[in-house]
């Protein structure tokens, strides 16, 4: 991918990085406080993060804001929600830890090879997310409420017509999609010494 960052309506995923870190830090108490985000409230998710990896996400209809996800407990996680439109996976990898006493157990999935995994209307509730990313018609600091009515309203919420991410590395809590097409499907059980090294990517 070309180091260029002056195209017009294009920006690179470190520098769109580096603006969203004061903008994260302003909305962070605004978050803590948020009764459901753009969630529906009865949707409670696992105490376990998964990991997401694909050579390449290219996508449609881009949206960006804060949010919360719930566990049963009532224990609460501030997430970056991400929406997409239209998605294509190149060489998708989810992982999941699910370790057993004395022995680990690590779930995988893996599809997209040949063809590339597809979704529809997809949202992620994610902690981190790596990569390379060049985005067309970004909109940087729009309020949230504009991109998802549930979201709160002041608060930081970005777009954009497309996305292409290569090298992508998520760490996610929710997904959510209306269709997911996951083309030569294989799914894996690892336990014990076949575990190591099976996660879509070493922790940062």
């Amino acid at each position: 991918m070309q180091n260029r960052t002056d195209e017009p309506g294009r920006t690179r995923w470190r520098r769109f990085a580096a603006m969203m870190v004061p903008a994260t830090a302003a909305v962070g108490a605004i978050l803590f406080g948020m009764q459901s985000g753009a969630i529906a409230s009865d949707i409670t998710v696992s105490g376990q993060t998964f990991k997401i990896g694909a050579e390449r996400l290219e996508g449609d209809g881009f949206t960006q804001y804060g949010g919360i996800v719930k566990e049963k407990n009532g224990k609460v996680h501030p997430v970056a929600l991400s929406e997409i439109s239209s998605a294509q996976l190149y060489k998708l990898c989810q992982s999941v830890r699910a370790d057993l006493p004395g022995l680990p157990v690590v779930l995988t999935i893996n599809a997209g090879d040949d063809k590339p995994a597809t979704a529809k209307n997809m949202m992620i509730a994610m902690d981190s997310l790596g990569g390379n990313a060049t985005f067309t018609n970004i909109r940087i600091g729009r309020d949230a409420t504009d991109l998802n009515a549930s979201a709160q309203a002041g608060s930081f919420g970005q777009d954009a017509q497309h996305v292409t991410i290569t090298d992508l590395r998520q760490v996610s809590r929710y997904t959510t999609a209306a269709t997911f097409n996951l083309t030569g499907l294989r799914l894996k059980v690892n336990v014990g010494e076949a575990a190591k090294g099976k996660e879509c990517f070493a922790d940062d």
